[in-house]
């Protein structure tokens, strides 16, 4: 008589367990997704336990409610705090636009005495919903989806192609700046790049959140460096296995430092000149950057509209920009 089942593997009856009680580790990307975050966070801990249990001065400060202290303790949970929020927030997915436009598309012919034009705008600057991703664009539209395509159109200079801006795995019609993430399996609004590190997309939903939290990572990676270089002058004459176990951390929050900087300048660079690090990377494989110069970035509004932009006036993940007409590009080709 068995009691494993059919199979009799006791590890399928583990597995199906777990699946039933948490379904996200019946997912191989985001099981993935969720020990690369464990992962991530049980290595801050593993800095922070250190100064608890080796650096008495530490919990000294800590006791007498020392301001440095407190605020380093702030900003610790902060950083793993924005990093949980940005993980688990949405680039922008153009499915979810999809369905947005197409609910304020049915109230626009059910309301139609009311205000258009604020019915328009509202259709313009949607929320955020919740979508199941498995369904394609053709069954969310319905009758809706000239419309769609239309507007979409419209963003494009007069002569583009439907065929050239319709994505093959999704079946819709992608805005400028859309990208499909096989990875995802969705397309992203202005799609920047896939984060093994948050599980998710870096898109036009959470580029800002994702700044902050490399700025906050910055400044806590140098804060932590700053209290181990003080333990290993302090204790520079204990016992040689302490001081190695703390030249190793020292090291990897070095190398961890200049990769959070470089990165740091890296987005900094492109919310200024408002590009994604797609379209600085891929920008010959993109149809409508090609006939771009090289030196011309045509969604820029110049550095203060574009910081105000990325930082101020993001009140929906689905606002989209249209792509310069050849006068304007001339213009922002004249140096």
């Amino acid at each position: 008589m068995s009691f494993l089942g059919s199979s009799g593997d006791p590890s399928d009856s583990y597995s199906d367990r777990c699946s039933k009680w948490i379904p996200c580790l019946s997912d191989p990307p985001k099981r993935s997704a969720l020990c690369m975050q464990l992962m991530l966070v049980v290595l801050h801990l593993v800095f922070l336990g250190f100064l608890f249990i080796f650096d008495s001065e530490f919990m000294e400060k800590l006791k007498t409610l020392s301001w440095s202290t407190i605020c380093y303790l702030l900003l610790f949970v902060a950083t793993i705090v924005q990093y949980l929020y940005t993980s688990g927030s949405s680039p922008g997915y153009v499915l979810d636009a999809m369905r947005e436009f197409a609910r304020a598309e049915a109230s626009l012919r059910a309301s139609e005495t009311s205000n258009k034009d604020n019915l328009l705008q509202a259709k313009n600057d949607s929320v955020v919903v919740t979508f199941d991703g498995n369904q394609r664009g053709e069954n969310i539209l319905g009758n809706n989806r000239m419309n769609w395509t239309k507007m979409v159109m419209d963003l494009y200079p007069s002569g583009t192609a439907v065929r050239t801006c319709t994505c093959t795995f999704c079946n819709v019609v992608q805005p400028p700046r859309t990208k499909h993430c096989h990875d995802c399996e969705k397309c992203v609004l202005q799609f920047d790049h896939h984060c093994v590190w948050l599980g998710t997309c870096v898109g036009q939903g959470n580029h800002c959140r994702f700044w902050w939290y490399i700025f906050e990572e910055f400044a806590l990676c140098i804060w932590t460096g700053i209290w181990y270089i003080n333990y290993l002058n302090d204790h520079v004459k204990d016992s040689w296995v302490k001081d190695i176990f703390v030249i190793i951390m020292l090291a990897i929050l070095a190398i961890s430092l200049i990769f959070l900087f470089l990165l740091l300048v890296f987005h900094t660079y492109l919310i200024m000149t408002n590009q994604t690090t797609y379209e600085l990377v891929r920008r010959r494989r993109i149809h409508y950057m090609r006939s771009i110069p090289e030196r011309v970035h045509p969604f820029s509004k110049g550095v203060c509209r574009n910081l105000y932009d990325f930082c101020c006036a993001r009140t929906s993940n689905y606002r989209m920009e249209a792509l310069p007409f050849s006068q304007g590009v001339d213009q922002m080709s004249i140096p």
